[in-house]
């Protein structure tokens, strides 16, 4: 039974709404911080005090011996620009803005979100009502030809298939209102699967349109090649380095020649190459206490990957040729995939950068000054006169020890001061709560009634792709003759139609008492049922509270005679069962499919 990634960012009946913030906010006010370290974005000054009224910084000035009434102590601390995350994926969820904050990030840059998600969220900035929450800037819907990355997620989004196409395609995003322009041209072949992919016309064509209209544009790229096809067409930046192949030894002078800046996002690609920085991360002590279940679990999860291309090493080889060409390198940790965390992983992302050949202090100005000039943010990613007041202090020196970021002290996002204190109790609880979920195992369902009753939970549902734009079919029955001899079992037949890249159809059941509500399976050995079919491979895929809205996925046959499954937890990416929503039993393969299914059950130790 082999497992592979599965990119259904919103499977839209399953979404992890996370923790709420909900949590008491200090109202923005004048205040001073006494005698701290400043990196202002470049470099470093010591001794400082820094005023802040009115949410901006009003002065930073050598300071005096005496502390100022009712100041901030500084001693022994760095203060640092509010960190600014060049690549993200916050699905439209306040809380990951949230959870972001709370680590000092108090800007993300979003590479792909629907535009009703974005104006929902900045409406709600421009009221002021997300002080606890970073800022959102965006990409909206992404360029990408059809079949191409970016339309297996269920989303219908428009498309192009020719440079004509560009101008009513950027004047789309435009009045969308999306901040930057995003391109894709990844194939997929660097991880063993296919995507359509647009051509190098219609990606000049792309930026050339964007540049008309003053609007940055960054592009996806998988490999060295695409890399190339991006510098070319005169990208302003590229989202991502790659795995596999080594640069050419001229790269970094030819991204240099041509101005682009690069958003290496190394967080992800070590866990596409299973580097397991994530799982590091979140045992860290000044990480983990603000990190719900779900959220451990994800950065605990690596991309299926490493077989295909295990060799992390050109990401590195890549950033030592950028750096020595001077080429602007920006932080970036693709937050919103297995192995990341928004907030968190900005602070793997940094000391990653540092391994990679970068000095402290040029991962900081990567984290800070350098995405605030790339992407035209004024007001921000600096310590000085007249700049925004966001701001995070830290104990320690991460200007000499970039892991000295993760010791926060305080953050203020606008000069309103965040109350970590409060979010981490909140956390506590939330995690408290889900250790208790209900107990569950045993027999679910054995269809001997000719129905599709279950011993617990709410019951069988089908699910088709559908719910996201796609055109599968499918149907589910209880039928006469099951495994071994018994009365009945449960047909599920239907036929998958390749909508997009990762369709699906067939019979979910869920083990809660409401619909997708979560259960505690973990003292079960796993998923255990009998199956018969046509020969066909099919997909056994779970929904838990720990991996949010990621389905995983394991196959099973369903051949000419009955045979029994048995799929422990662990097979699943090592989930443990703890908060199990929902158990989905599809076709894979395109085309008709039928199989039968029988005493499905949470199998007892």
């Amino acid at each position: 039974m082999n497992q592979r990634p599965f990119w259904i960012l919103a499977w839209v009946c399953v979404l992890r709404l996370g923790v709420a913030a909900a949590h008491a906010q200090t109202p923005a006010s004048s205040f001073i911080i006494h005698d701290v370290r400043v990196f202002d974005g470049i470099g470093v000054l010591e001794h400082q005090d820094i005023a802040v009224a009115d949410g901006k910084i009003v002065s930073i000035k050598r300071a005096g011996k005496n502390a100022p009434a009712g100041a901030i102590d500084g001693t022994n601390k760095t203060l640092l620009p509010g960190l600014i995350d060049a690549h993200t994926h916050t699905m439209g969820q306040v809380a990951t803005l949230q959870q972001a904050l709370v680590f000092g990030v108090t800007t993300e840059l979003d590479m792909f979100n629907m535009p009703d998600n974005n104006k929902d969220i900045k409406a709600q900035e421009a009221a002021g009502k997300l002080n606890d929450a970073a800022d959102l800037r965006s990409a909206g819907i992404l360029a990408t030809a059809p079949g191409g990355h970016g339309t297996e997620y269920g989303f219908t989004i428009p498309t192009l298939t020719k440079p004509e196409d560009a101008p009513q395609w950027v004047a789309d995003r435009i009045a969308e209102g999306s901040d930057y322009i995003k391109i894709v041209i990844d194939d997929g072949s660097t991880y063993g699967i296919h995507f359509d992919t647009l051509d190098a016309a219609t990606v000049k064509a792309l930026v050339d349109e964007a540049h008309k209209n003053n609007k940055v544009t960054v592009v996806h790229i998988g490999t060295y090649e695409d890399a190339l096809t991006a510098i070319n067409a005169g990208a302003d930046g590229l989202a991502h380095l790659w795995v596999g192949a080594q640069p050419a030894a001229d790269f970094g002078k030819v991204a240099a020649k041509h101005h682009i800046f690069v958003v290496p996002t190394l967080s992800v690609l070590a866990s596409i190459t299973q580097q397991k920085a994530g799982a590091a991360l979140a045992a860290d002590t000044h990480i983990a206490p603000y990190l719900d279940a779900p959220t451990t679990k994800t950065l605990a999860t690596d991309f299926g990957f490493a077989k295909t291309h295990p060799d992390y090493s050109a990401a590195p080889a890549a950033i030592a040729q950028l750096k020595a060409a001077r080429v602007p390198i920006l932080a970036g940790t693709d937050a919103g995939n297995p192995g990341t965390a928004h907030g968190a992983s900005m602070h793997e992302e940094m000391s990653l950068l540092v391994q990679a050949g970068l000095t402290p202090l040029e991962a900081l100005s990567a984290a800070t000054i350098n995405p605030a000039r790339a992407f035209h943010l004024d007001d921000r990613g600096r310590v000085g006169a007249g700049m925004r007041a966001d701001l995070v202090l830290v104990d320690g020196d991460p200007t000499k020890n970039i892991t000295d970021t993760r010791n926060i002290v305080s953050v203020w996002k606008a000069g309103i001061a965040l109350d970590r204190a409060a979010y981490a109790a909140n956390i506590a609880a939330a995690n408290a709560k889900a250790a208790a979920a209900p107990g569950v195992s045993g027999m679910l369902s054995d269809f001997e009634s000719g129905k599709t009753d279950v011993a617990y939970g709410a019951g069988w549902i089908t699910s088709t792709d559908a719910m996201a734009g796609g055109n599968s079919t499918t149907d589910m029955r209880p039928v006469n003759g099951g495994a071994h001899g018994s009365k009945g079992a449960l047909q599920v037949t239907g036929e998958i139609k390749t909508a997009f890249a990762y369709p699906w159809a067939g019979a979910m059941v869920m083990p809660g008492a409401q619909m997708f509500a979560p259960v505690n399976a973990s003292e079960s050995k796993g998923i255990s049922f009998w199956a018969k079919g046509d020969g066909a491979s099919y997909r056994v895929m779970i929904f838990t509270e720990e991996t949010g809205r990621m389905p995983l996925i394991q196959t099973f046959t369903a051949g000419n005679d009955w045979q029994h499954v048995t799929i422990p937890f662990s097979a699943f990416s090592n989930a443990s069962g703890r908060g199990l929503q929902a158990i989905l039993f599809s076709g894979t393969a395109p085309g008709p499919f039928s199989f039968l299914i029988d005493d499905v059950e949470l199998a007892k130790p």
